[in-house]
């Protein structure tokens, strides 16, 4: 449950500037003189000193031992040098002990800065967002800060259309911070209602802890942004201000550095029925290098409401764009054969170019399969909502008619599976860079399953559908399967088992059950195959088996694993990694799905040399044989499938 406490404000300059305090909870106190008073200015110091030298403008520790122990956060904006950050955080302290005197538990914000101290531990907290502080810009609490123009609380759709303007403009903030900005989680933006002089621009900022996980940031924000929208409701700007995230947004430009104007058709709304208007948002993110030197990085955001997409794509990408069929065509130049890249399960693929340049991939679905709908209503309900370096970008799509397309970013190498299985090609792909792919595919499982906002079981992983870019940077692409999990959720099940046979783990194929367990069966798979340069299931069988798991486990059983490797590899020379690859693709293929370790435990397996690995269990269906039979009237190349007795050394 949530717990969010809004508090009452109280206002004291420092230097020239407003900051909001909180006393603590309870009325705990320290003396004069006393070990915490020392424990407290040593904190002071240190945390001073490491926030301005720290490239995230940020500090956290503690000081003293028990029950003296200060524990104290402090951290600068993203957009303020290592002079302001530490001049702000000793000013803060210096506030804390007049405001709060000889308090223990004191929360100070500042324009710059923000800093808590406390003799209690809350660096681990339960709730990122408790604490919640909001101001409507103001020197007081009565609440008086100007109304947006044309804000009339009588008028339902002035207020819907205004709230969404701000709505919009603190979420892609949010999402910026927490996902676009690296481990500084700070982001800042800019809203224009362009060729209009009736409504201001409105300049946001958001930023988080840089120690929470991007999703906890994400989650802390999200919170917060609610409240903005039930308190701040037509004001011209306001702020929330929790320790572990905050958001502010105005209409004047509170942050540091330079806004280049950019113009960007985007989401259509009506203001006050007197104009429409064309949203254009700019995002600068201030990456921290060093003291207080940073580099401007822009995203941008195109996206137009659009009625014949009922189910939304709320929350996706800042770049998601819905286009025209005619833009479709024009790009492929009307789906001209030589444009064709592919045939997928639900219908081809092809090579645009959109007029800046920009190359594309088009997958158009067919017409007449119901599965196609459901593959493009999930992979822009999932995909556009996902930003992760490993996962294919899908940046727009088209519905219109009959028509249903999705539009990817173009990626020059085609699939994994187009090199991987052919003899020429596949020379091109070395040792290193294998690992690059298996390395790639890995992170990108892992934000799926654990670090992205939606919690999501691909259930279609396999080597067609990993695509690799110009320098062979694997990308997981066809979301048309996914699931999305709660956190609570260990496993799910289904009386409609689709997928991909070979890559499908044996409680899904078998009973419809399905789990993250399910993707690291088939991450198993395609480690397997990368390595041998084999598919995993093939008519023309493996030695004794049918296919490449059986085929594998008699290898690695026999200490002759090397002989399951490509021979185009330098095996000699990599022969360790290569057995440590095998040796975890087959924990990730064992039969029972509680003996498969996670992906995030894979991860740290490819990460680690020297770390020890678990000797694997059989995996499935592996006792799957060939056995020769010669006989009268059959000859020497026929087969007989047999079953043999379960191995489990």
């Amino acid at each position: 449950m949530i717990a969010i406490v809004l508090l009452t404000l109280a206002f004291t300059p420092i230097a020239a500037a407003m900051s909001w305090h909180i006393c603590g909870k309870t009325a705990t106190n320290y003396t004069a003189n006393s070990p915490y008073h020392a424990n407290l200015e040593l904190l002071s110091t240190a945390l001073s000193n490491n926030a301005s030298t720290n490239r995230y403008l940020f500090a956290m520790g503690s000081v003293g031992a028990a029950p003296d122990t200060v524990y104290g956060l402090a951290l600068c904006r993203g957009d303020v040098n290592a002079a302001v950050c530490r001049a702000c955080v000793v000013g803060a302290f210096r506030a804390a002990q007049q405001r709060c005197a000889y308090r223990e538990d004191v929360t100070i914000f500042c324009p710059s800065c923000r800093l808590r101290f406390s003799g209690k531990d809350f660096l681990r907290p339960d709730d990122y967002a408790d604490g919640v502080v909001n101001t409507m810009n103001t020197t007081d609490t009565t609440n008086t800060e100007p109304l947006l123009p044309g804000w009339d609380p009588g008028d339902a759709t002035t207020v819907t259309s205004i709230s969404g303007i701000i709505k919009k403009l603190l979420q892609d903030t949010a999402r910026q911070a927490a996902y676009n900005s690296g481990h500084q989680m700070f982001a800042t933006g800019r809203m224009d209602v362009g060729g209009n002089d009736y409504f201001p621009e409105l300049f946001s900022m958001a930023q988080c802890v840089p120690a929470l996980t991007h999703r906890d940031c994400s989650w802390c924000l999200e919170v917060i942004s609610f409240r903005a929208m039930e308190n701040f409701a037509g004001k011209q700007g306001g702020r929330l201000l929790a320790l572990w995230c905050n958001l502010r947004y105005d209409t004047s430009p509170f942050y540091n550095g330079h806004i280049r104007k950019v113009l960007i058709i985007a989401l259509v709304v009506s203001l006050l029925a007197l104009f429409l208007c064309f949203i254009k948002v700019s995002f600068i993110f201030m990456r921290s290098h060093g003291k207080g030197n940073g580099r401007r990085e822009e995203a941008k955001m195109n996206v137009k409401e659009d009625e014949s997409l009922p189910w939304g794509v709320d929350g996706a990408s800042s770049e998601f764009m819905i286009y025209d069929f005619s833009q479709v065509l024009e790009a492929t130049a009307n789906f001209s054969e030589k444009n064709k890249l592919g045939q997928g399960g639900y219908g081809p693929v092809y090579k645009g170019q959109l007029p800046d340049g920009l190359e594309i991939a088009v997958k158009r679905l067919a017409s007449h399969s119901g599965q196609g709908f459901i593959e493009f209503r999930n992979e822009v309900q999932l995909i556009a909502k996902l930003q992760h370096s490993n996962l294919v970008r899908l940046m727009g799509c088209c519905n219109q008619g009959e028509e249903k397309i999705l539009i990817y970013e173009y990626l020059p190498n085609k699939s994994l599976d187009f090199l991987i299985f052919d003899e020429t090609r596949r020379v091109s792909l070395d040792w290193n860079r294998r690992v690059t792919i298996i390395e790639g595919i890995s992170q990108g499982l892992v934000y799926l399953h654990k670090h992205s906002r939606l919690r999501i079981i691909h259930r279609d992983l396999k080597a067609s559908n990993i695509l690799l870019d110009k320098e062979m940077n694997s990308k997981i692409s066809d979301f048309g399967l996914a699931k999305i999990f709660s956190t609570h959720d260990a496993e799910r099940s289904t009386n409609r088992i689709i997928g991909t046979y070979g890559y499908m783990a044996p409680e899904y194929a078998s009973q419809g059950i399905f789990s993250i367990k399910s993707d690291v069966f088939s991450f198993g798979v395609l480690m397997l195959e990368v390595v041998s340069g084999k598919r995993s299931s093939c008519f023309h069988g493996y030695g004794d088996f049918i296919n490449l798991l059986g085929h594998a486990w008699q290898l690695w059983k026999d200490r002759l694993w090397l002989h399951l490797a490509d021979p185009s590899l330098d095996t000699e020379y990599h022969s360790v990694e290569i057995m440590r690859c095998i040796n975890i693709a087959l924990l990730c293929v064992q039969e029972n799905a509680a003996d498969r370790p996670t992906m995030s435990e894979v991860v740290a397996m490819l990460s680690s040399k020297s770390m020890t690995l678990p000797e694997p269990k059989h995996p499935a269906y592996f006792q799957i044989r060939i056995k020769d039979e010669d006989s009268e009237g059959v000859g020497p190349s026929s087969v007989k499938l047999t079953v043999s007795a379960l191995d489990g050394r």
